[in-house]
């Protein structure tokens, strides 16, 4: 029996003929409908150099137009932390943070988020609380280790700069991540040459803690490090998620006059911390405060915290400030408009 009677797809086979390329049901491709949904999520996909994916993966790369994503990630972190400032005042500079309190079986008091770098110094930082740990515990082996190395405290601005660098370093290699902080440190530098053990520099013009002879120094200092280690001196600094409010604040009290006393200064960090805090009512809140003096007595030119009569003073005249306002704000919503005034 012939095949071909059997197989209906099959042809005979001729001497001489030319082959036929026979397709089958199977070999044909399918040809499966696509839903327009799907074709509109083909085409909107994201490109690299909108969104930077493919340029946020590590620290140490730049997307074409030169930012640095994983810097910008630790900036929004800084932007979810509670709101820190330092205010420079003539007679000290001082430092006050908003703490988010997260539950009631929170200690009062406990958790502090302003620490002592030195004696003369301290810093405080918004973002992540761990990462501002590991920045304290960095920059006071920084400090012990000018201490031992010149015999003398580190200044403020010094102390900043290393904190910089180190900061900065982080944004280098791709086996670390960026800080999650903006730290604000400040303190109080001697006036005075101080007395050293052994000489410290070299040459005539270098003076005993390698000052220049001749120059002025000492006085308050404040600086905000930022996380890609950049740092900047300031008269009031502010971070945080209420920055922009605290430093519209700031901006009124003309602080580069230097004619703000640091008793005043406590009053008006107090106010700034409220005001700021104003936008998120729905959370409680807890003002932690520090100052570093320059008034004669037994903490002159010491960082610690601000006596606990003088900040419960200021907390009351900050509540007193906000309800002054709420009450101007009722006052405005029930004046009648001059529309109203017409009609009647």
């Amino acid at each position: 029996m012939c095949l071909s009677a059997l197989n209906p797809n099959t042809r005979a086979i001729v001497p001489g003929a030319p082959k036929v390329q026979q397709t089958t049901e199977l070999q044909r491709p399918l040809q499966i409908p696509i839903h327009p949904q799907l074709l509109t999520l083909r085409t909107s996909q994201p490109t690299l150099e909108h969104h930077g994916t493919g340029y946020d993966l590590t620290n140490s790369v730049f997307s074409p137009d030169g930012r640095n994503f994983q810097v910008e990630y630790a900036v929004k972190a800084v932007e979810n932390g509670g709101t820190s400032i330092g205010i420079r005042c003539k007679d000290g500079v001082v430092l006050a943070v908003e703490k988010i309190i997260t539950s009631k079986l929170l200690k009062a008091g406990a958790n502090k988020r302003i620490a002592t770098i030195d004696r003369h110094v301290g810093a405080v930082s918004s973002g992540l609380v761990p990462d501002g740990r590991h920045f304290v515990s960095r920059a006071r082996d920084e400090a012990a280790s000018w201490r031992s190395t010149y015999k003398t405290p580190i200044t403020t601005k010094d102390l900043a700069s290393r904190m910089g660098g180190y900061l900065q370093a982080y944004t280098l290699y791709s086996s670390v991540r960026p800080f999650g902080i903006t730290a604000i440190v400040a303190g109080w530098d001697s006036e005075l040459e101080l007395p050293v053990d052994g000489q410290v520099g070299s040459g005539p013009s270098i003076g005993s803690g390698g000052k220049v002879e001749g120059m002025t120094f000492g006085g308050p200092g404040l600086y905000m490090i930022e996380p890609s280690g950049m740092y900047w001196g300031y008269y009031g600094a502010a971070t945080g998620k209420g920055r922009q409010t605290a430093k519209a604040e700031l901006e009124k009290l003309d602080l580069a006059a230097l004619k703000l006393s640091l008793q005043d200064g406590v009053k008006e960090a107090a106010k700034i911390i409220y005001v700021a805090h104003a936008d998120n009512k729905d959370k409680e809140f807890e003002l932690e405060m520090t100052w570093i003096s320059n008034l004669d007595g037994p903490t002159k030119g010491r960082h610690q915290e601000v006596p606990k009569d003088i900040l419960e003073e200021a907390e009351n005249l900050a509540k007193k400030y906000l309800e002054g306002e709420d009450d101007e704000e009722t006052k405005d919503d029930d004046k009648p408009a001059e529309g109203d005034k017409m009609e009647e």
